[in-house]
């Protein structure tokens, strides 16, 4: 890793930084701020990783914005509201739909690629923490580790296999710091 770059822990929004609205097996974003519920575990979740110097940046599909079933004030107000929350540099948005073959929408990796431009960080070296498919290839297009929190959504996954898999936000972060950890210890000096 070159020094001037940077480390990131990218999250995605919905079911990771707050809890997603689970219909009928589906996860779905809250329609507005009133909705919208972070879990007692995520703040020190994101504080333990901050504390290790590592940039912390959400990524998130909105795509009911191009869908017309919320609008983007409301996904900022959200958005407003984790970031006075939670230690997060920024929450990077795509508001398109699939049909917009835009290349921030996960899974392709644009809205990664965007923060590591602006922030400097190396993706490599890197970790995307997501709750689907989607995010999973993402990270892993954009080069990242990849930990997947497993909440049984009914889904298919066509494409993308985590590094990681994992039950909570928890232990994603605790992944990322034994990562981290393993890292850093020496190897042994041979006699």
């Amino acid at each position: 890793m070159t020094s001037s770059l940077r480390r990131a822990v990218f999250f995605d929004r919905d079911g990771v930084l707050n809890k997603a609205i689970v219909r009928n097996g589906k996860p779905h974003p809250p329609a507005d701020v009133t909705e919208m519920e972070i879990p007692p575990t995520v703040l020190p979740a994101l504080e333990s990783v901050k504390e290790l110097g590592l940039l912390l940046i959400g990524v998130s599909n909105q795509p009911d914005v191009a869908r017309g079933t919320t609008t983007r004030e409301a996904v900022e107000a959200i958005n407003r509201r984790l970031l006075d929350a939670l230690p997060l540099e920024e929450i990077l948005v795509c508001c398109h739909d699939d049909c917009d073959h835009c290349d921030c929408r996960k899974p392709k990796p644009g809205l990664l690629l965007q923060a590591a431009e602006k922030y400097g960080v190396d993706l490599a070296s890197s970790f995307m923490i997501g709750d689907r498919w989607r995010d999973v290839e993402a990270g892993r297009r954009a080069g990242c580790k990849t930990i997947w929190i497993n909440y049984h959504y009914d889904e298919t996954w066509p494409v993308a296999v985590p590094d990681v898999a994992v039950a909570s936000l928890t232990e994603a972060v605790q992944g990322v710091i034994q990562s981290l950890n393993e890292e850093e210890v020496p190897c042994p000096s041979k006699p």
